[in-house]
């Protein structure tokens, strides 16, 4: 099946930039992203991890500090899931 000349065409997007422009821009963004999204949910895997390790100090039995470790992994990604998205962005004015 042929695609349609328009969802082809590689030389402009929605906006009239240069295809290439966009993604350029958006490469360049994505890394400075992807550090600021990793050093804000560092904090969470390190306070969820140091947990763990204190229970495990304690001597309570190793199932209750491994039944924390999903929780705290699913935060952490999700936390850097958000900031390296920008899923925020654009809503300051909305109330």
């Amino acid at each position: 099946m042929e695609t349609p000349p328009s969802e082809s065409d590689d030389s402009s997007s929605v906006d009239g930039a240069p295809r290439a422009e966009v993604l350029d821009e958006e490469i360049l963004n994505s890394g400075r992203k992807r550090k600021r999204a990793a050093l804000y949910s560092l904090p969470f895997l390190l306070l969820g991890l140091g947990n763990v390790v204190l229970i495990l100090s304690w001597g309570l039995e190793p199932l209750w500090a491994f039944a924390l470790l999903p929780p705290i992994l699913f935060c952490t990604v999700l936390t850097y899931l958000v900031f390296s998205t920008d899923f925020l962005e654009g809503r300051e004015g909305l109330q």
